[in-house]
């Protein structure tokens, strides 16, 4: 098929354009489908390739822009599973979007007109598609300016617009915090770029396959500092975390869930563009990235439990969650590296859950506060499965896919570090703060689900939402569990690519 590669990164931005043209004369639903349609083909364009990727092959397009600046797209056992479940979590979540944003509409604009609620409803998801665009360039791309672009693209554009104009609070609120997203992202970014073109200095390329000649170079360490950090903003590391529970937070909740992909993707940027090819160089940073990253996943777990606001709750599960997988490279061994990617996949597939089922609860019970909530089991059984589901993932327990991504990631690092006083406590905590994801997730979701039931509000009593909002999310618990019985594919996948240190 010709263009393959393009048209999963293109497409999305053509859907775009088709759907900021639509117009109705009643409310209609049609951007929506738009998108979603959009996202099955680019999807069935995914399992397409990764038939021919599991064969054996690695699918390279070219397209020249300019001078040192190229859209080269690359699909091989690293970036085709990523993208591929990425693009799984955009699809579930549009659909999850058709309702939940109809609800967004109604309490942000009231009962408007046809007219305005078309106008909000086509912007969103026009904004909406955006994301898989910057998703599978980020995964896709070789060239180091391009990833920069696709990054920045996810930052101004449909993180920035979206959170200012259908995110939570008042108005004035929602556009300082879509400015605290700007800022930081921008911030993060600026600093990666600085990291790239010290690299074109040295070796006069910003192609990835060129990175290599940097072995050996005196500023390469310095180089990897400077990109580690811009990374580090985005992932949320201690101490860049604290844009994290106020963007997180009060973005809508089905753009929360993309929120933590695009967190998490920089953890695939770090293995890409430093690790793969520089790892012999930067290794000295191993045990510093893994002490921040342990302090970072107890820190984001204690203040996870501080939390009665659950938006906020699974906004600051994210700084510990996040952790793992920055921990899992860190180590810097084919184990670790394998574990920590298989665990960014599994995390985002929890945390879209955890989010989007958080969503559900504030759409029906119409609260935010975990203790108003209570003894919803009987009433919406369905979101209680949803969560616990989620809180399987996320704490890491058989037989999902959290389980088998921890457990590949702190059996490399006691293999790494077994004989290193140091390693070996760094490893100790890491395995430990495992319990505190246990403790708050389902703790949380004893709280919400049983015990006393709190009175519900008479015009307006809880329920389970519609099936386009629970059966995408009961479809990624389902992916969720076929990778943690199943990794094996993917799993070869990765190593066809990382396993040769």
């Amino acid at each position: 098929m010709p263009y393959l590669l393009l048209q999963i990164v293109g497409l999305p931005l053509v859907a775009a354009v088709v759907t900021g043209f639509t117009r109705n004369v009643r409310k209609s639903h049609l951007p929506g489908w738009i998108t979603i349609t959009t996202l099955v083909y680019t999807t069935l364009l995914l399992g397409f390739a990764g038939i021919r990727v599991c064969g054996g092959e690695v699918l390279l397009e070219q397209y020249f822009i300019g001078p040192e600046v190229s859209l080269n797209l690359l699909a091989d056992g690293l970036s085709l599973p990523m993208a591929l479940i990425i693009n799984l979590i955009c699809l579930a979540l549009a659909v999850y979007s058709l309702h939940y944003v109809e609800h967004r509409i109604e309490l942000i604009y009231g009962q408007c007109s046809p007219r305005v609620y078309n106008l909000y409803f086509r912007r969103f998801f026009l904004l909406y598609l955006f994301f898989p665009t910057g998703f599978m360039g980020v995964a896709f791309a070789t060239n180091l300016l391009s990833v920069y672009f696709f990054m920045e693209l996810l930052t101004i554009i449909p993180l920035y617009f979206i959170m200012a104009q259908f995110g939570y609070s008042d108005y004035i609120t929602r556009y300082k915090v879509a400015l605290m997203c700007l800022f930081w992202g921008v911030a993060g970014a600026t600093f990666f770029l600085i990291g790239i073109i010290m690299g074109y200095v040295q070796i006069g390329s910003f192609e990835i396959a060129e990175l290599p000649r940097l072995a050996g170079n005196p500023m390469t360490i310095w180089i990897a500092i400077v990109i580690l950090l811009g990374l580090a903003t985005k992932l949320a590391i201690i101490p860049l975390h604290v844009w994290m529970p106020w963007v997180h937070a009060e973005h809508p909740t089905c753009i929360a869930g993309l929120l933590a992909v695009y967190a998490n993707i920089a953890v695939y940027v770090a293995v890409r563009i430093l690790i793969l090819p520089l790892r012999n160089d930067i290794y000295p940073l191993a045990l510093p990235m893994m002490t921040f990253a342990m302090v970072t996943m107890v820190y984001g777990a204690l203040l996870t439990l501080a939390q009665s606001d659950i938006k906020r709750f699974c906004a600051c599960s994210t700084i510990s969650q996040i952790s793992y997988s920055v921990f899992g490279i860190g180590i810097m061994t084919a184990w670790g590296v394998k574990g920590g990617i298989f665990y960014f996949l599994s995390h985002i597939i929890g945390k879209a859950l955890l989010f989007s089922t958080a969503g559900i609860l504030v759409y029906t019970v119409e609260t935010r506060e975990i203790n108003k909530m209570g003894g919803l089991w009987s009433s919406m059984p369905l979101t209680a499965i949803l969560w616990f589901s989620a809180a399987l993932i996320l704490s890491a327990l058989p037989p999902t896919s959290g389980f088998v991504g921890k457990w590949i990631i702190f059996v490399g690092a006691f293999k790494a570090f077994h004989s290193t006083p140091t390693g070996l406590v760094i490893v100790i905590f890491a395995v430990l703060s495992t319990i505190l994801t246990l403790v708050y997730t389902f703790l949380a979701g004893i709280r919400i689900f049983f015990g006393p039931q709190k009175p519900p509000r008479p015009d307006h009593p809880p329920t389970d939402p519609p099936l386009t909002m629970s059966l995408p999310l009961l479809a990624l618990v389902c992916v969720a569990l076929g990778l943690g019985l199943y990794p094996e594919p993917i799993l070869d996948l990765l190593g066809s690519v990382i396993g040769f240190f």
